[in-house]
């Protein structure tokens, strides 16, 4: 069972998702409530929605106060898709390119 012998602060009594506490004794010996911080799920791929990694999970607003070597990743598309999907990418592009040389030179070769 839970400790009851703290006393929440603030107006909201309820232990909803955004509203946690847990008791912690302090050196002094007193029991206080510290708040629990919700965990962000961090950034997602657009094509595959994994996460991305390299990537620091934080909430939408810490992100403006990091440097920007540390919201994204030295590669085209850094910050949005992971690498695989981007390799996946670049190799549509090129075989979609070969074959429209290979039509075109098909086309040439018929009389």
């Amino acid at each position: 069972m839970a400790d009851t012998r703290v006393i929440r602060p603030g107006r909201q009594p309820y232990n909803t998702r955004s509203h946690k506490y847990r008791p912690v004794r302090t050196p002094g010996g007193r029991l206080v409530a510290q708040k629990i911080v919700k965990k962000s799920t961090g950034p997602k791929c657009s094509d595959c929605k994994s996460s991305l990694p390299g990537i620091r999970h934080l909430k939408a607003t810490a992100y403006r106060k990091l440097k920007k070597r540390q919201k994204t990743v030295s590669r085209p598309y850094g910050g949005a898709t992971c690498g695989k999907c981007v390799k996946e990418r670049i190799i549509r592009a090129f075989l979609i390119e070969e074959q429209m040389v290979v039509k075109k030179l098909l086309k040439e070769r018929k009389p």
